[in-house]
């Protein structure tokens, strides 16, 4: 700003505008500027076609995943995150429950629908200690999992023991209860 000796008012300082030569120069360098963008992107692709997909030394998106992000990926996209982590649980039973119940009673199967856990005992003092200790390994559970996850504990007794077939066998027989009745 220059100050004006007339009436000590400040005058705007005007500055030149641009002339042919200056405009032509700016132009010139846009121009430059935007073909080499143009080149790298076209090197870029012709070294891609050269030397195929290879990743480089640093990270990008071609490079492989590790196998626990590509599973968590998995879990989290096909709606999976309940039955892995029930089956998360059968794996670590004996952490949950104790070593002791553990020997003794085996997780069999979940009902994700339900939310039922069933658990086999191998025997009835087992089954019978298990049904007592079942709120507070539903509660243990849930607070492993997330609430709401296990909703009752199914307990059962050991299984009977196979049906024999043996040469002795009536066919079309049931067993030792048709006999009777």
């Amino acid at each position: 700003m220059t100050e004006n000796t007339s009436g000590g008012v400040p005058e705007p300082s005007k500055s030149p505008e641009p002339s042919g030569v200056d405009l032509a120069r700016v132009a010139l360098r846009a121009a430059k500027e935007a073909a080499r963008a143009r080149g790298d992107a076209a090197q870029q692709k012709k070294q891609a076609r050269r030397s195929g997909l290879r990743s480089g030394a640093r990270a990008d998106g071609r490079d492989p995943m590790a196998l626990g992000s590509a599973i968590n990926r998995l879990i989290t996209e096909r709606g999976w995150e309940a039955p892995a982590a029930v089956g998360g649980v059968m794996g670590r039973w004996p952490q949950i429950v104790g070593e002791d119940v553990a020997k003794h009673c085996v997780p069999e199967k979940y009902d994700e629908d339900e939310r039922v856990l069933t658990v086999r005992c191998d025997s009835t003092a087992w089954a019978t200690n298990l049904r007592l200790l079942a709120p507070t390994l539903v509660a243990r559970l849930n607070e492993d999992l997330g609430h709401g996850m296990v909703t009752l504990i199914k307990v059962q007794g050991p299984a009977g023991p196979a049906r024999r077939y043996g040469p002795l066998r009536a066919p079309g027989s049931t067993g030792p209860g048709d006999t009777y009745g």
